[in-house]
C-alpha cells in the first residue's frame, strides 16, 4: 500500500497540498502541483522543511472525506457524553491515530476506527481552522 499524504506549507503563504507529486528524502525536496487555472496545474519544488506532512488513515468519515492526521473531527457517541465533542487526530507511535478532546483526553484509533463511522466527521483542520478547537484542545 502507498501511504497517502498532504503537506501543509509552513511559510511564506501559508497552504494545504492536496496533491503532491513527489517526495526526494534524500535531497530533503517535495514537488507539489499548484493549480494555476481550471484546467492547468504547475509543478513546484521545494525543500521539504517548509511543509508538515500529514498522512492519511485510510478511512473516511460519515461523508466520504479522507481523514488525515490534524484532522479536526466532530464526534457523536453517548458513550462520551450526549453532546458532540470535537477533536484533533494526532499520530504516536504508542497509541496510533488518536482524537485528542479538550483536557487531552485520548480517544484512541482501535475504539473510534472501529465503531461506526456515522458518528465522526471532518469538519477542517489544525492548521486552516484552528478556531473550531477550544483553547484547551489546541496543541502548540
Amino acid at each position: 500500500m502507498i501511504p497517502k499524504l498532504r503537506a501543509w506549507k509552513k511559510y511564506d503563504s501559508p497552504e494545504m497540498f492536496r496533491d503532491i507529486a513527489f517526495i526526494d528524502f534524500n535531497k530533503k525536496l517535495l514537488g507539489v502541483n499548484y493549480k494555476v487555472s481550471k484546467l492547468t496545474t504547475r509543478l513546484d519544488i521545494e525543500t521539504l522543511d517548509k511543509f508538515i506532512l500529514m498522512q492519511s488513515t485510510g478511512i473516511k468519515d460519515k461523508n466520504g472525506v479522507e481523514i488525515y492526521e490534524g484532522d479536526i473531527l466532530k464526534l457523536h457517541a453517548i458513550f462520551l457524553a450526549p453532546d458532540d465533542k470535537i477533536g484533533y487526530l494526532e499520530y504516536s507511535p504508542k497509541y496510533g491515530y488518536s482524537i485528542i478532546f479538550e483536557g487531552n483526553r485520548l480517544y484512541r484509533q482501535e475504539y473510534w476506527a472501529s465503531t461506526n463511522k456515522l458518528n465522526y466527521e471532518v469538519i477542517g483542520n489544525i492548521y486552516e481552522n484552528p478556531e473550531l478547537l477550544r483553547e484547551d484542545t489546541k496543541n502548540d
